[in-house]
């Protein structure tokens, strides 16, 4: 009798411990269901094809925490660099369509679909316009000791001595050599290409005395006005930089109808949505208007721009066609 009491009594507790349980899951069940969700964090990936301290490197991280906060998301700068760019840019235009992956792209985006003989991707084609960032100068220096004052000197000192003197760029395709290659063709003149791996280093084979010019973004050269070792000789663009308003430009001190200058600005992989891609836009002049970002970007020698997303398109089409001009006439080409 002790015992079948005993039994009911742990029937009934574990009947009881058994709807409590339920009860109890039920109701977390329950507050779980209107309990608030924290979605993770938007990450954003602006790829820069060249490596950390190129130009695109220094003007991607000056903007990417500003944007990210603009698209309430996580910018991130990922440099892939390699073969002029285009071993970062074929990594965006394989990535998904989404505005989640971008390129900082700039003139050397275009001339590589006429430098590279095989691409694995069409830089036109196979990108779509985001937002233009602004443009970056070039200016036109020598060494110390190159016994010249002004562009046309420099033009009558390499021609009469041609294959004699050397020239360095950031390497093979970068806009650095094919600023300099079309100033040579379009002057007549003969010198030797030494390529290296990054704006700075160019510059410094000049002012080591090794190389006699370069052709440098104009924040690559801006900090060596006063330096001994090189001469400022002329700007590219087709006015006088506003960062070097004393320089003349290469036209008006030497050479006519000679010009190179640079976009920056952001591409998406083709296909990204009209509504992304004009979300992204907004996002970017916002960041631009602030007059911190802009006196930013001045002081690495760029100048900010605001388009819309179809005005930079009809820009990048513009220069496609501009980019063909400059390396048909430089003849330079990589297989």
């Amino acid at each position: 009798m002790i015992m079948m009491m005993m039994k009911a009594a742990a029937s009934m507790t574990s009947s009881v411990f058994t709807r409590r349980s339920l009860a109890a899951l039920a109701a977390a069940t329950a507050l779980g269901a209107f309990a608030p969700v924290h979605a993770q964090q938007r990450v954003i990936h602006i790829v820069v094809p060249f490596g950390t301290g190129a130009v695109q490197d220094t003007v991607a991280r000056a903007f990417n925490a500003e944007l990210g906060a603009a698209l309430n998301a996580s910018a991130i700068v990922e440099n892939r660099a390699g073969a002029g760019g285009t071993v970062g840019a074929a990594a965006v235009a394989k990535a998904p369509a989404d505005g989640n992956t971008l390129l900082l792209a700039a003139a050397s985006h275009n001339i590589a679909g006429f430098l590279y003989s095989k691409l694995s991707y069409d830089p036109l084609k196979d990108f779509v316009g985001v937002a233009n960032i602004g443009n970056a100068g070039y200016a036109l220096a020598v060494s110390s000791g190159l016994n010249v004052s002004n562009t046309a000197d420099f033009i009558k000192e390499v021609k009469a001595n041609p294959g004699k003197y050397n020239y360095a760029s950031a390497g093979n395709g970068s806009a650095t050599h094919l600023a300099m290659a079309s100033f040579l063709a379009k002057a007549g003149l003969q010198m030797t290409h030494i390529p290296t791996k990054s704006t700075g280093e160019a510059v410094n084979e000049v002012l080591a005395g090794r190389v006699q010019a370069v052709i440098s973004s104009s924040i690559g050269v801006m900090g060596f006005q006063a330096d001994p070792r090189m001469k400022l000789l002329a700007s590219t663009g087709q006015a006088r930089s506003p960062f070097l308003p004393n320089l003349p430009t290469v036209a008006e001190s030497g050479l006519p109808g000679y010009a190179f200058d640079s976009w920056i600005g952001l591409l998406a992989p083709a296909g990204t949505p009209k509504a992304e891609v004009e979300r992204l836009n907004a996002a970017t002049n916002k960041v631009l208007s602030d007059p911190a970002i802009q006196e930013r970007f001045k002081r690495l020698g760029v100048e900010p721009r605001m388009q819309s997303a179809e005005e930079f398109q009809k820009l990048l089409r513009a220069d496609w066609d501009a980019m063909g001009a400059v390396v048909k006439a430089s003849g330079a080409k990589i297989d």
